[in-house]
């Protein structure tokens, strides 16, 4: 029972770096495949950008699924994080805005196919994914790559180079 209590109550060396590397994975795949399947299929991509009554669909859901795959394979392999999570902060914001916040007020342009269809519940509800990579990426931008990144390596080769002679 000790061991248990001091897993959750002690700090242990390297596992900030695991926990970045898993939480890179994690959301640069979530931001990988959304950017993925805005291209692969006609109703999450421009169909939907149509349906929320963005300007130009076709062409702001390639634009945005650009954005998402590249951003996020940039994430997975910790390559320029924090800079890759801003562009994914301002996505999460504007879907959001125009497709959770609007069920505050009533039915949005997406509404919900079960209940809570409008109100504080379908926003929370609605709102999961969007509202766990916004802060995952506020935490990738506050943070960066972490160590196990090439980021990181990067950082170690540039030192080596000016780093004098002994």
């Amino acid at each position: 029972m000790n061991r248990w209590l001091a897993f959750f109550v002690t700090d242990r060396v390297g596992t900030p770096a695991r926990a970045t590397l898993a939480l890179r994975i994690v959301v640069g795949l979530v931001f990988f495949v959304s950017g993925a399947v805005k291209f692969l299929y006609e109703n999450a991509g421009p169909a939907r950008f149509a349906k929320i009554g963005l300007p130009w669909p076709a062409e702001l859901s390639a634009f945005v699924g650009s954005v998402e795959m590249i951003a996020g394979l940039a994430i997975v392999t910790g390559l320029f994080v924090r800079m890759a999570a801003v562009p994914l902060i301002v996505d999460m914001v504007v879907a959001l805005a125009t497709t959770k916040v609007p069920l505050l007020f009533g039915a949005g342009p997406e509404i919900p196919a079960a209940p809570p269809k409008a109100g504080l519940w379908a926003f929370a509800y609605q709102a999961r994914l969007d509202l766990a990579m916004l802060v995952s990426c506020g935490y990738l931008v506050a943070v960066g790559a972490g160590l196990l990144s090439l980021d990181a390596w990067l950082s170690r080769r540039r030192e080596d180079a000016f780093a004098p002679a002994t």
